[in-house]
């Protein structure tokens, strides 16, 4: 039953909204005709608040961002952010409520919280409004931006919205050259890990074109490097924690250079903007296997070219972990280094 016109529902959501925040919005807008849900940032103080935290600061940008995708079906709620400084006194709350209120535009009736301590503050600060306490003991959702601040959001990831979770989800990539086991290894951990993977895209690419190295044009590069960004962000909105990626544009640009003895700024560009949480460079002492795309087959120049590509990564200023050994042993580092990473 509609109980209000306006409502307001606040909060910092640091480092993201969670569960318990996504169940309290959406009671809320059972019961007013409009409901407003507030961002309130601090930069300065969130840093501080974040220093030591398992969790870096989120901006608030970004926050805002998840809010508007959650409730982009809900044409009676509208989200707002909100500068409010935070010194500790109260009257930061007076002039947050200052903001907040000139956000909203219209007199506000009800006030939404999950905190009855808040009941008092209210009252000062929006006389003419009643305060709702939904769901105080936690019962729905038992979490707190405080839990995932200090225990972090891979131990909580059950209670993260859809919408967050690709934001966290760890990204690991496997580098190496050509027939070092890349894609075996990538889908071997996807499937330990229950998550998804990303392919070599330049492999699909060459496969449906029936060859490589006798038809390769410097214009392939570019397009395998764009095609294989767009599916780590296909991949990336259904991780379960982690997503395994088969290679990147170094290895892209490394290709370029080996069939065509070509390097292309294009490439170098993708490669700096990308990120990763975790490189897996695998050296090249397992049996070469010709695929029928592979042409790099004498093991000096397999050592020759995996000089080569280290020296790339080198330049881009990655730090990555070398994985050697045979097949089992190279599933074994890779799973300690992606715990360790998960861990982080």
């Amino acid at each position: 039953m509609i109980s209000g016109k306006v409502g307001m529902y606040g909060g910092k959501f640091l480092p993201c909204p969670h569960m318990g925040h996504v169940y309290a919005m959406i009671r809320a807008s059972t019961m007013v005709e409009e409901l407003h849900v507030i961002v309130s940032h601090d930069g300065a103080a969130e840093q501080a608040l974040c220093a030591g935290s398992k969790v870096a600061h989120v901006p608030f940008r970004i926050r805002l961002r998840w809010w508007t995708q959650l409730t982009k079906d809900m044409p009676h709620v509208h989200v707002h952010a909100v500068y409010e400084q935070q010194t500790g006194q109260f009257s930061d709350w007076e002039r947050g409520a200052e903001g907040i209120r000139a956000a909203i535009g219209k007199p506000i009736d009800t006030v939404f919280s999950s905190e009855h301590a808040y009941t008092d503050i209210f009252r000062k600060l929006y006389p003419d409004a009643r305060h709702v306490v939904i769901d105080a003991e936690r019962s729905a959702y038992p979490i707190s931006g405080t839990k995932l601040r200090d225990e972090g959001v891979m131990k909580h990831w059950h209670m993260l919205p859809d919408v967050v979770k690709p934001y966290f989800a760890k990204k690991v990539v496997v580098v190496g050259t050509e027939s070092c086991g890349k894609s075996t290894l990538v889908r071997n951990l996807a499937t330990l890990y229950n998550t998804t993977y990303v392919e070599e895209w330049g492999r699909t690419y060459y496969e449906r074109l029936g060859d490589c190295e006798t038809i390769t044009l410097p214009q392939d590069y570019p397009e395998i490097a764009y095609a294989h960004k767009h599916q780590e962000n296909v991949q990336l909105e259904k991780a379960n924690k982690v997503l395994f990626i088969d290679t990147e544009a170094i290895v892209t640009q490394y290709f370029s250079m080996l069939y065509l003895n070509q390097r292309q700024p294009v490439l170098d560009e993708v490669a700096r903007l990308q990120q990763y949480d975790l490189w897996l460079f695998l050296e090249p002492d397992v049996k070469w296997v010709d695929d029928g795309t592979r042409s790099f087959g004498d093991q000096q120049i397999r050592e020759n070219n995996n000089a080569l590509l280290k020296q790339l990564l080198d330049e881009f200023g990655v730090r990555y972990t070398c994985i050697a050994g045979n097949y089992q042993e190279r599933l074994e580092q890779a799973i300690r280094c992606v715990d360790e990473c998960l861990e982080r």
